[in-house]
């Protein structure tokens, strides 16, 4: 896909790994509020903050900002606080929080690592690979019963370093990991649903051009694959409402390649077992804006990252 350039003067496509803002951009951390309609603007920053998560206790959100972790209270009134995570750098915006909201679990230059939410002794989950493997972790679901993680496997294949993208799973305390899916593939946004029945995640594999990922859904062992969004549009990353009737996504114009940062997107809502989706938020944004799961206790509310310019 071509970057090209919005009314606003910025440009848009930009590549999913970038770690930059442009001139005059800003991020703006939002609260959505489904039933009532409304997006309330908690924080903004010049920086590049990423992907919130919201405690179970409703008090906290989680963000990641170059490479380091961060919490703020929810409600917009504090700053951002860093979280300790002693000398591991290069936190990307893969992080979820455990069911009780006491650790983070996150991933870092291809590793993943676990901290108290009020930061200290960090223990890496993840497992040393050969170097020449260039195996890559990138977290995005945890189980509901917090004994397993659900993350994207990242391998070369040939001149692409990132073209075999698997699903796979690793206990949280740490142990060997499993291959969900295996080969050249594209899938991405692994989540549990709240009864640990099914891993939720987007791919590609039944895409007639590149790029087309969909929704689907299958059991923890990768059997009874089903497609659940089935539009020209591309969808990424689903996350459950606390009670697991539904789950929101990132929706993507049709013929986007992967998922950029900075383009309208939006964001749409789905019943857990398929159907007709809603869009409940438009907005400028994409890679960064809602990579994992950022659902309120009370199930009404989500939080996201746009980025507009200020001008």
């Amino acid at each position: 896909m071509i970057s090209s350039t919005n009314s606003s003067g910025l440009k848009t496509a930009r590549y999913p790994g970038r770690d930059d803002m442009q001139p005059n951009q800003v991020s703006q951390l939002i609260i959505a509020d489904v039933e009532a309609g409304t997006e309330t603007l908690v924080y903004q920053s010049k920086q590049l903050v990423q992907s919130p998560n919201w405690t179970p206790d409703g008090r906290w959100l989680v963000v990641n900002s170059e490479g380091k972790l961060f919490r703020m209270v929810a409600d917009g009134t504090g700053d951002l606080e860093l979280i300790d995570i002693g000398d591991v750098g290069g936190v990307n915006n893969d992080h979820v929080l455990s069911p009780d909201g006491e650790r983070v679990y996150f991933s870092a230059l291809g590793h993943l690592y676990c901290v108290s939410l009020a930061g200290g002794d960090v223990r890496r989950v993840s497992n040393v690979h050969p170097e020449q493997q260039r195996y890559s972790y990138w977290l995005h679901g945890i189980s509901p019963d917090e004994q397993t993680l659900a993350y994207v496997s990242v391998e070369p294949e040939g001149d692409e370093p990132r073209a075999r993208r698997n699903l796979a799973t690793i206990p949280a305390a740490g142990g060997p990991e499993t291959q969900v899916t295996e080969g050249v593939n594209d899938y991405d946004g692994p989540e549990y649903s709240r009864d640990g029945k099914w891993i939720y995640y987007n791919s590609e594999e039944v895409a007639a051009v590149k790029g087309h990922a969909q929704i689907f859904r299958m059991r923890p062992d990768g059997t009874e694959r089903q497609q659940l969004t089935f539009d020209e549009r591309i969808n990424w990353f689903p996350h459950f409402t606390p009670d697991g009737r539904e789950f929101v996504y990132i929706s993507y114009p049709p013929g986007t390649i992967s998922h950029p940062a900075d383009m309208d997107v939006e964001l749409r809502m789905l019943p857990a077992d398929g159907g007709e989706p809603r869009t409940v938020v438009t907005l400028f944004g994409g890679q960064g804006t809602m990579n994992c799961n950022s659902w309120a206790p009370d199930g009404k509310r989500f939080a996201f990252i746009a980025y507009p310019s200020t001008l």
